[in-house]
């Protein structure tokens, strides 16, 4: 049995990403060496956040060619868009080192989201699985990933007995049209990351460790299971 997420905090962001990426690396580099195709996996969310991380990987002397690069959940919009995650991992993860790296992206040519579920699927189950280290983020209204509190298709996103690896989903208090990895894919991963910063994220994460409904705080769904281990990063 996995006991409770692991809390570590730190006294800056600065400090919090060159441990962390440390950490990632060592696990991307047990992924090579573990796999018998030589090859390991990396799930990063969007946000501002994880901006540093990203630029610190991106010039670490990994085995990049070996790593597939994917995201957690994207919204429905063109890659060239600011709000796109995919975009905001070209052009902050997959540079220097890490441009030699393959990226899966979520973002297909169909028109909506629900239209590029099978596509979106197809493509991330190339992914070597399970996921080597998964890195999530969190709102202050609880959601991670794109599993927002109040959305129609929630508890279809979040069946532990759904053999989907994505779905469309769309937030009632967020915009545009998501695509998320479903909570099943999401713990079919070897370590699992929460990275946040900020006393407001810090307190939202303290709501979210009561009991409680998770409907109400997806995060929850995460930090009640016992499938993946969960480490939480913070610092102010």
């Amino acid at each position: 049995m996995i006991s409770r997420p692991e809390f570590l905090e730190f006294p800056s962001s600065a400090l919090l990403v060159e441990a962390l990426a440390t950490r990632i690396g060592d696990l991307l580099q047990e992924g090579v060496g573990r796999s018998s195709d030589g090859r390991a996996s990396l799930l990063v969310s969007g946000g501002s956040t994880p901006i540093p991380l990203f630029s610190r990987l991106a010039g670490m002397e990994l085995p990049w060619p070996q790593v597939t690069i994917s995201l957690v959940d994207e919204r429905w919009v063109e890659p060239s868009s600011p709000d796109s995650n995919e975009h905001l991992v070209r052009t902050h993860l997959l540079q220097k080192q890490a441009a030699s790296s393959r990226f899966i992206p979520m973002k297909t040519g169909a028109a909506t989201a629900a239209q590029g579920e099978e596509n979106c699927a197809a493509s991330l189950l190339t992914i070597p699985q399970p996921f080597d280290c998964l890195i999530l983020g969190m709102g202050n209204d609880g959601h991670t990933a794109s599993l927002f509190p109040g959305a129609d298709n929630l508890a279809t996103a979040v069946d532990l007995h759904s053999e989907k690896i994505c779905m469309a989903i769309q937030p009632v208090t967020a915009p545009h049209q998501r695509m998320t990895l479903t909570l099943p894919a999401i713990l079919h991963s070897r370590q699992l990351f929460l990275h946040l910063q900020g006393e407001e994220k810090k307190k939202v994460l303290a709501r979210a460790m009561e009991a409680g409904d998770p409907r109400k705080m997806p995060i929850r769904y995460l930090l009640q299971q016992e499938t993946a281990p969960l480490a939480i990063y913070w610092s102010p």
